[in-house]
């Protein structure tokens, strides 16, 4: 399934860290009005049932304000929720197999390297997530990626390709140039006391970032 581009300007992935007694879609509703343009629901803990009510809430917000709704790992939540799409790793289940279980829905893939991201375009993935690009709290053992390697990649490949990793309004701009389609941001949203204002100014950031 294609992807249009503009969906991928401002990618909201979603973490519990910071619910502080709200509900999640609360947050992601907030962010959404802010200007994200895509919500990922990413949950290493909940328990399948759990999840997967997570999941179903979501895609209702997501389906009023016609934004994409992806579903990280959990291929079976995606199914079961009717989510969009999934987001896949270097470590999950195969883009091959993902793509016979989940044919119709929009599947990106985490890369790191022009060999991985050239293969998944290959296999038949629709965007790819490129990181982490700064350090991240989120995801303490992920390597870091080169600028030089994040334009390679953009340089390779025809499908969008989304910045993930440490991004924040302070450092975003030094992603301008590299030609990605998007950020992928999760505590420069979701952290923040004004998660709405959050998205506001990271919305702008990353469409003056990704000009040519």
């Amino acid at each position: 399934m294609n992807i249009d581009k503009n969906s991928m300007c401002l990618y909201a992935v979603t973490d519990r860290t910071w619910l502080n007694g709200e509900k999640l879609k609360q947050q992601v509703e907030k962010a959404i009005e802010g200007g994200a343009t895509i919500i990922q629901l990413r949950e290493k803990e909940l328990k399948f049932e759990d999840f997967l009510k997570e999941a179903i809430d979501i895609k209702e917000v997501c389906n009023r304000f016609n934004v994409p709704f992806i579903v990280n790992d959990d291929i079976e939540i995606a199914v079961k929720s009717n989510a969009d799409g999934i987001h896949i790793g270097q470590e999950d289940i195969s883009l091959i197999k993902a793509r016979k279980i989940a044919e119709n829905k929009i599947i990106g893939v985490s890369v790191q390297t022009v060999e991985q991201a050239v293969e998944a375009e290959k296999n038949g993935a629709d965007y790819l997530g490129v990181g982490a690009v700064f350090s991240t709290s989120t995801k303490l053992d992920a390597s870091i990626v080169s600028i030089e390697t994040l334009k390679n990649i953009c340089k390779s490949v025809k499908i969008p390709v989304v910045a993930i990793g440490g991004i924040s309004e302070k450092n975003i701009m030094k992603l301008k140039g590299t030609g990605i389609d998007g950020v992928a941001v999760v505590s420069a949203i979701f952290s923040k006391e004004d998660i709405k204002n959050a998205a506001q100014n990271l919305l702008k950031l990353s469409k003056e970032c990704i000009k040519e």
